[in-house]
């Protein structure tokens, strides 16, 4: 859709003042005994909306983050596919009354006007609210009658900081009786090009709150602890004498000695001046990942907002187990940590970008445990705009902001999360409609390769195969990216049976059979059957694809029962737990997953982490204690442990199959999943009889039962089993 079928004759309005960072502007309209009235509104980058002073809607960093049109300035030597801006839409019929109304936008900063050297624009607003009142038809909209003033929010990082100075007042500027006569009027703004789009994806929200629990005071300066990794801001209550200053700063981690940790604050703070009156405070446009936060000034947390998209729960884990308890909440907490303005992120605090590379990797996890429908409807868009419409290049963040990649295991998530998607919640429109982009990057990628392998992507750019091993990448880039292509060819070729396609197959298998024996001659050594001496998961990566033997599985088997941990970066750690669940050696899987190397999922839980990090305990670097990669191995908790899983690739889990494994290290598991027929219920445990499983299955839902090699039709209800 267009500017006009939007907003209809609604423009774009900003300020002269090139020096501020945020704005509030205020309209004027009137109406009496209003029928409906509804409004749609965008401020960049983000906003919020006040109609005679109430909040429009609760939802917050609102315009989604997308690709939201070209940059002029930024430096890349390509141009995107395609540019979305999502309109927020709103029912205000309950905040009007009879007379003159007045609507407010508070708006700047977030990703459009963020820095400089990335930012798509300056800040700006349009407006337009439309319904019947007594007299009729109405159609109000933003225009240069509308005023605007710099507002208390003077400067915004999104992911760095936010500065207040509230001399000039504060939020009442959004009230109805606000005087705003000797304001400025707005002036015309360039106005986005793009395509501007309705979508259902959530927003953020404010989905609960903690208690700061105060630590120490020293030399003016209290710290607090929120008690566990999160993702939001604490809100303040302001005491401060006028023109005095107080210094928010925010940490992940504190020292041994209980000092904040330098190399876990990540540059964040929150810093705001007083006009000498007592009022909450909180940030406007940005949110923050922290543990810690320190205060220095006369102001004192009320409570801790935990804020990322809402989304709802779809499923539930427990068993006997601490640590593997502990792994599947420490994910679902990084998971949610990294989910804001509409993109899965790579951490809360350092970077904050959808990275494609971490995005395709635990989207099976996310959709597992999350209803993601929507939100991943909304984010394939955001890789598919992000491509390049001259090469095909697939970019390494989602939406686009200059990153470090591969052409592999990043750009291949435009064929992975529609894949999932669509396994997940069966519809295969998703599929059809990405199809295309997938084709042209599988040409991108046959440009970038050189002897049936790609060996490199775009010049001057990084060329990552694997990441975040405990020690220095072994497998060549090639290797894992050839990897990621085979695979993603093999989705295609499923992919063209499902939307008609199938013209393609047979260049698909040709590329598949020219890749697959490229990699034998590069890296298979046959005198012992392994791939790249068997180390970092090379094994399982080439098992995964059809290569090797059943010598190379066993020397895989060998390795890590030897190993006693994972010597893996995120996607091998991934692959090999999958491997050896599939291959019947659940019982190996869950040793590493349990490992109490200090390079572990253990050593992480005993340094207190509550998010999962970004590098293994003991590696050779150490920066983010927020990042969800590691993490997607939490989806095999669902689909082995407790067995639940799609039949023979049944989309949507219109048939699956219960075949839990019940491995040594625990006595008993439970659980639960959301599908789209329904809760299914699985629970088991060790009995000097055996073991007994109770599950439970909704209507309309076929599955069947399978443990200790047989098979049971299961019935709607409650089935019980003693084997």
């Amino acid at each position: 859709m267009n500017l006009h079928e939007v907003f209809n004759n609604a423009i774009w309005l900003t300020s002269t003042d090139d020096a501020q960072d945020a704005f509030i502007l205020r309209g004027h309209f009137t109406v009496h005994n209003v029928q409906k009235a509804m409004i749609r509104v965008v401020g960049l980058g983000f906003f919020h909306c006040y109609i005679n002073g109430q909040r429009v809607g609760q939802d917050l960093f609102q315009p989604l983050n997308s690709e939201y049109e070209p940059r002029a300035n930024y430096p890349v030597d390509e141009k995107l596919t395609s540019h979305h801006l999502y309109v927020p839409e709103y029912d205000i019929t309950p905040l009007l009354c009879n007379g003159d109304n007045v609507i407010a936008v508070h708006f700047g900063s977030g990703w459009y006007c963020r820095t400089p050297d990335v930012a798509y624009g300056r800040a700006k607003a349009i407006w337009r609210i439309w319904g019947e009142d007594e007299n009729g038809a109405f159609d109000f909209a933003s225009g240069t009658n509308d005023r605007i003033l710099p507002s208390y929010v003077q400067k915004s990082n999104l992911v760095k900081r936010e500065v207040h100075d509230y001399a000039n007042g504060g939020t009442e500027w959004f009230a109805a009786g606000a005087d705003d006569s000797a304001w400025p009027q707005a002036v015309p703004a360039r106005a986005p090009e793009t395509e501007y789009a309705f979508t259902d994806c959530p927003y953020d929200r404010v989905i609960r709150t903690l208690p700061a629990i105060k630590l120490y005071t020293e030399d003016g300066v209290t710290v607090y602890d929120c008690g566990l990794n999160t993702t939001g801001y604490p809100v303040f209550k302001l005491h401060a004498a006028r023109g005095e200053r107080v210094e928010v700063i925010f940490s992940e981690e504190l020292t041994k000695d209980g000092k904040f940790d330098p190399n876990f604050t990540h540059n964040q703070y929150f810093h705001f001046v007083s006009d000498g009156a007592e009022r909450l405070v909180e940030p406007a446009f940005t949110w923050f990942g922290y543990r810690y936060f320190a205060i220095k000034g006369d102001a004192e947390p009320v409570h801790v907002q935990v804020i990322h998209t809402n989304v709802e729960r779809a499923s539930g884990f427990a068993c006997d187990n601490d640590l593997l308890n502990w792994l599947h909440d420490t994910f679902l907490n990084t998971q949610l940590t990294n989910m804001h303005a509409g993109i899965p992120s790579d951490c809360p605090h350092n970077e904050r970008r959808g990275y494609t590379g971490d995005g395709q990797l635990i989207c099976h996890t996310a959709m597992s445990m999350l209803n993601a429908e929507s939100f991943y409807r909304k984010w394939m868009q955001d890789i598919a705009d992000s491509q390049d419409v001259h090469t095909g290049h697939i970019q390494y963040t989602a939406p686009y902001v200059r990153s470090g990649g591969g052409p592999g295991g990043w750009g291949c998530a435009i064929v992975e999360v529609p894949w999932q998607h669509y396994s997940h919640y069966g519809d295969a429109s998703v599929l059809a409609k990405y199809y295309p982009a997938m084709k042209r990057y599988f040409d991108y990628l046959e440009s970038r390769s050189r002897n049936d392998l790609v060996i490199t992507d775009k010049e001057g750019e990084w060329c990552l195969g694997d990441w975040c091993p405990p020690v220095s990448v072994v497998l060549p880039a090639p290797f894992v990216n050839n990897y990621f292509y085979i695979k993603s060819m093999e989705r295609c070729i499923a992919i063209c049976h499902l939307i008609g396609s199938e013209q393609d197959i047979p260049l698909y298998e040709e590329r598949i059979a020219k890749r697959k024996q490229a990699l034998m001659d590069c890296y298979f050594n046959k005198w012992d059957d392994n791939f790249l001496g068997n180390v970092q998961g090379s094994n399982a990566f080439m098992l995964d694809i059809g290569l090797g033997s059943e010598r190379t599985y066993q020397n895989m088997v060998d390795h890590y029962r030897k190993l006693g941990r994972f010597d893996t970066g995120i996607f091998g750690t991934d692959i090999v737990t999958r491997i050896l669940f599939e291959r019947g050696d659940g019982q190996l899987a869950v040793e590493l997953l349990l490992s109490e190397d200090y390079t572990s999922f253990d050593g992480m839980r005993k340094q207190g982490a509550t998010t999962l990090y970004e590098y293994w305990p003991g590696s050779l670097s150490d920066r983010s204690h927020n990042h969800p990669m590691f993490g997607a191995v939490v989806a095999y908790l669902y689909d082995y442990l407790l067995g639940i899983r799609a039949k023979d690739g049944c989309a949507a889990y219109s048939r699956i199959v219960i075949a839990p494994v019940a491995v040594d290290q625990l006595n008993k598991a439970s659980g639960w999943r959301m599908l789209p027929a329904g809760k299914v219920n699985v629970s088991w445990e060790k009995t000097e009889a055996g073991v007994s499983f109770v599950i439970e299955v909704p209507e309309n839902q076929p599955a069947a039962f399978v443990y200790g090699g047989r098979e049971y039709e299961l019935t709607a209800g409650e089935n019980r089993f003693l084997l």
